[in-house]
């Protein structure tokens, strides 16, 4: 008979057994080969056997969905900690609160958009995990699920499908419920745990390259929380050769521009995230990687999926149309919040403070590469959060400003059919010159009644808004 799956072990197997004398102490083994329970594998120190006893029994009692979040928040802040997580102080919350009230204060000049913040916070990182969590389980739930599913799929044969068995096997196999079915939803507890300690370590390892809670252009805090990270701001502020307090202020400047965009274009933050769910719907899950990387899982180590699966991507995206529109979408929105925050930004800063150039260009290097925690977060969910034609949609901006002003940049958020496509990023002069009769005044008329006005023509040529109106008349 073939080994027992996942690394089980059985009872008196003496080729397992660590005190067999012909065996060398830990002969043969490696990392998690005492498959999901780790120290429940040999038996030690009896302490240690009772400790993991009551850790998986708490894995086993979560109830809570697909994937164990509390586990998931417990390791994010155990890797945070673990890397060092200094608390912040008093001073750096004054200065931090003056920053961002300051940058507020600067961008009433360049934005029609009044101010979108309502507290600000200084957070140490795992305050930022905290507070950015149930955005992350929002985000990652449908494609986790689809893992946790798949494991107890696994575990679904039917007996006949098993070969020569001896009988009293067979009745013991289809006494739990088809064969071996009856272990599907241990195992699913096992995959929501295994799949949440996988996503509070990627957590965890973003977390300590954050600077504030928009950073990556989601918006991941609480809606009106503008929060900055001291320790993220002195990290990004390493080999840069610019005074602490300027590059503070440029960042709050980055941080108060999110929250106006997200806190007055309602509908921009219900997209954000949807365009990511739905890419997340759309992936499948590598089931062979995943079985051949059970026998290294110990749930006493969240770090061991993340090494099993090393190397490879659990998660693979669907080759349909929807799902390429989707990731179409998400691009394209993530551009152009972060090509119009970079855009305000510049006119507030450029000339206020001396290296606003030099930060502004570190932004968007680190943006557009993402650091080592981004890309580990983009292999646990099949996604990269990264606005890959920012330059476009800033040049697209930057020319509706000098065409239309302030005021008619601005407009175009009014609804998102008025927003540049990914085909206009390739012809950026073609959009900002090509709609100069641009009229919203049907849209923020629907938006105040609830209806769309049906003859909200803006020139001789149709233009998005038209279309939206002539939608709602059928």
């Amino acid at each position: 008979m073939a080994d027992p799956p996942f690394g089980f072990g059985l009872p008196g197997d003496r080729d397992k057994e660590p005190d067999d004398p012909q065996q060398p102490s830990g002969a043969g083994q490696s990392p998690g080969a005492g498959g999901p329970f780790g120290a429940l594998g040999p038996l030690g120190d009896p302490q240690q056997f009772a400790d993991a006893l009551r850790q998986f029994a708490d894995l086993m009692a979560w109830k809570g969905g697909p994937v164990n979040w509390d586990l998931a928040k417990n390791v994010a802040r155990h890797a945070v900690v673990a890397e060092g997580d200094p608390s912040v102080l008093d001073s750096q919350r004054h200065q931090v609160d003056e920053a961002l009230r300051l940058a507020d204060l600067w961008l009433g000049d360049v934005t029609t958009f009044p101010s979108g913040i309502r507290s600000t916070q200084a957070w140490s990182r795992s305050e930022w995990v905290e507070a950015t969590l149930p955005v992350w389980s929002k985000l990652c739930d449908p494609i986790a699920a689809k893992a946790v599913e798949t494991m107890g799929g696994m575990f679904t044969l039917d007996p006949d499908d098993l070969g020569d068995l001896p009988p009293e096997m067979r009745t013991a196999m289809s006494a739990v419920g088809g064969g071996l079915g009856g272990l599907a939803p241990m195992m699913q507890q096992i995959g929501g745990a295994m799949v949440g300690g996988q996503t509070g370590a990627a957590v965890g390892a973003l977390a300590r390259e954050v600077v504030s809670s928009t950073d990556i252009g989601l918006p991941l805090g609480p809606e009106g929380t503008a929060a900055l990270l001291p320790a993220g701001i002195t990290e990004f502020g390493r080999g840069l050769s610019v005074d602490d307090d300027e590059i503070r202020l440029f960042l709050a400047l980055r941080e108060a521009a999110h929250q106006r965009l997200f806190g007055h274009v309602p509908w921009l933050r219900a997209s954000l995230l949807g365009a990511v769910e739905e890419y997340a719907r759309g992936m499948t899950v590598d089931t062979s990687l995943l079985r051949s990387a059970m026998p290294q899982v110990d749930l006493t180590n969240p770090e061991a999926l993340r090494e099993a699966l090393a190397g490879g991507a659990l998660f693979q995206p669907e080759d349909t149309p929807e799902q390429k529109n989707a990731l179409a979408r998400l691009e394209t929105a993530l551009a152009l919040v972060e090509g119009w925050v970079a855009t305000v930004v510049d006119a507030a800063a450029g000339h206020r403070l001396p290296h606003a150039d030099a930060l502004a260009e570190a932004i968007r290097r680190r943006r557009a590469t993402g650091g080592p925690a981004e890309r580990t977060f983009a292999t646990l969910v099949g996604l990269e959060l990264r606005p890959r034609r920012l330059r476009e949609a800033a040049v697209i901006w930057q020319g509706l400003t000098e065409a239309r002003g302030i005021d008619g940049r601005d407009a175009l958020w009014a609804h998102p059919d008025l927003l540049p496509t990914a085909e206009d990023f390739d012809d950026p002069d073609g959009f900002v010159r090509g709609r100069p009769e641009l009229d919203i005044s049907s849209l923020e008329t629907g938006a105040e009644d609830g209806t769309a006005d049906e003859d909200g023509t803006a020139g001789p040529a149709e233009t998005p808004g038209d279309k939206a109106a002539g939608d709602d008349t059928g």
